[in-house]
């Protein structure tokens, strides 16, 4: 599959977790670690797409710090605004598993984390459109 084919696959199936981040931002009803894993699902996708359209071949993992080093590997500058993003890692598969991993006083601000993984898709969205 093409390069931008595939980023386009890989963009609609992390638009998926987005959608997910959005129905649960006013929602109590999901713990802060499902919001987590579905904003590290959408981030982890979205890098992976970013990959795809630098035609860089990316190993099987749930490492964004991995991912985000392979693209300043290639040169992709704007992977900076988004660095700090690698702090969803725990979310990946520990924070599903482990109990009180998130404290009750440090609620995750869906609202802002929402849409940083808006605009990180949008960004990706936007190379795949210029490719």
């Amino acid at each position: 599959m093409p390069e931008t084919e595939y980023a386009k696959t890989l963009l609609a199936m992390a638009h998926k977790d987005f959608d997910a981040l959005r129905g649960m931002v006013g929602n109590p009803l999901f713990a802060d670690e499902i919001f987590g894993f579905h904003a590290q699902q959408a981030i982890e996708k979205s890098l992976k797409a970013w990959l795809a359209l630098h035609a860089v071949e990316f190993p099987h993992t749930h490492d964004l710090s991995r991912l985000m080093a392979l693209l300043e590997e290639v040169g992709a500058q704007e992977i900076n605004t988004y660095l700090h993003l690698v702090e969803f890692n725990m979310f990946a598969v520990q924070a599903r598993y482990e109990a009180g991993l998130l404290d009750d006083e440090q609620a995750l601000d869906r609202p802002t984390i929402t849409s940083e993984v808006q605009t990180l898709l949008l960004t990706v969205e936007n190379l795949a459109l210029s490719g």
